[in-house]
């Protein structure tokens, strides 16, 4: 499916938007479910990815397809290397097969999995023989996808002995290992953080709760933009978002106070207020640790007509897509100045926007979604706009009813 997306009628938007449950957090929470059976969860996502993810769990032999969907794929093969009596292959889409998981393998292996490669050495597919594990003692290399890290405390309150892990090196994810973390602290799970190392005590039941998933802050990321592209005095509302957020991407607050766009919180919700144009030229930001709205923010920069250098984006080569390439080819097309390296994207302000460029998503959710608002630019297509089901069935559902036009072709 295409889209053709239109400008509003006026680019003073008020409106209040309902943001389906944190991918991010979902899939953590289904996994310990897993683990737990006694747990409840409100407010998950209804993304591809969390019901993927719900599917594989539920698995007890054979092959399991998660498609594109990169979290299942590291959660769930450390989940079936340590669940005794569980034989399955894990694949995925071609790109899936593409992206390294060697490292979360060796880890795993390390502590006493059985895990082989189908096809190719360090990629799945993978063959997996649930085993129990009673080692504990693992490091990893810190600056590696949180994913990996992830996947490993969120098995170890299962695990006999818990787990230790070193992480070698700068540890660039924090903010998502402290949300795994957080997550297993509501539990009553012991945990420690100190320095680079990580110790999760094993757990074998937790009491009765319900865990209430907050709303996915990478999916606010896109209707951030579109309050800093719009007119002074728009006014988005978005459910349901906490202060206290765990979710590393929630520094969009602070980011696109840069833009402009302040962030008022107000109970279970946040309003995005346009209360000026943006007072600098160039937008300078590490985004190691919220790498998932580096597309949006670049996007955003060259709908305002600025310049931004972003670093910190090393892990971008390894999503869906190289997404570093992807906004190379992608924004010079508009009539963007761009530059990128393996961690960096440099930007220059663009002097023009060009019309009706269709914009490739390369089977990636968030180069959708991050384009759309342009179009309170500019006239824009999107390819294959049906891609956005990954995090977020609705986006183009709430794209109209911020007053954009949404044709499909």
């Amino acid at each position: 499916m295409k889209v053709h997306l239109t400008p509003p009628e006026s680019n003073h938007i008020l409106a209040n938007i309902k943001v389906t449950g944190s991918k991010s957090e979902s899939n953590r929470i289904l996994l310990l479910q897993a683990l737990y059976s006694n747990i409840k969860i409100e407010n998950v996502s209804n993304s591809d990815d969390a019901q993927v993810m719900a599917k594989g769990l539920a698995m007890v032999d054979g092959v399991v397809d998660i498609h594109h969907a990169g979290t299942a794929m590291r959660f769930l093969t450390a989940y079936f290397a340590t669940q005794e009596g569980k034989d399955v292959v894990l694949t995925g889409s071609q790109r899936m097969t593409e992206r390294p998981i060697k490292v979360l393998v060796a880890a795993l292996k390390e502590l006493g999995a059985e895990i082989s490669y189908v096809k190719n050495e360090g990629y799945p597919p993978i063959k997996i023989t649930g085993k129990k594990i009673t080692k504990n003692k693992v490091s990893l290399p810190a600056n590696i996808s949180s994913q990996y890290i992830s996947a490993l405390l969120l098995t170890a309150p299962s695990l006999e002995n818990g787990i230790a892990l070193e992480l070698i090196g700068k540890i660039t994810s924090v903010p998502y290992i402290k949300m795994t973390l957080a997550l297993l602290t509501q539990l009553g799970i012991e945990n420690s953080f100190e320095g680079n190392s990580i110790k999760v005590s094993p757990k074998k039941a937790v009491e009765n709760q319900t865990l209430i998933v907050e709303s996915d802050w990478s999916s606010a990321s896109y209707f951030y933009s579109i309050a800093a592209l719009s007119e002074i005095g728009s006014k988005i509302g978005l459910s349901s978002y906490k202060h206290d957020s765990l979710q590393g991407d929630s520094v969009l607050a602070e980011v696109y106070k840069e833009f402009g766009v302040d962030t008022v919180f107000i109970n279970n919700k946040i309003e995005l207020h346009k209360v000026k144009e943006p007072q600098i030229k160039t937008l300078e930001w590490d985004l190691a640790n919220a790498p998932d709205i580096a597309q949006t923010i670049a996007v955003t920069c060259f709908g305002l007509q600025m310049s931004c250098h972003l670093t910190g984006l090393h892990t971008l080569k390894i999503k869906e897509t190289d997404r570093l390439e992807a906004l190379d080819v992608e924004l010079s097309k508009l009539g963007a100045s761009i530059s990128v390296t393996d961690k960096t994207l440099t930007l220059n302000a663009a002097t023009s926007i060009n019309a009706d460029v269709a914009i490739a998503t390369y089977n990636d959710h968030r180069m959708a979604m991050a384009f759309a608002p342009l179009a309170l630019k500019t006239t824009i297509y999107i390819n294959d706009a049906e891609v956005v089901s990954k995090s977020f069935p609705d986006f183009w559902t709430d794209m109209a009813t911020l007053g954009i036009g949404v044709h499909e072709q």
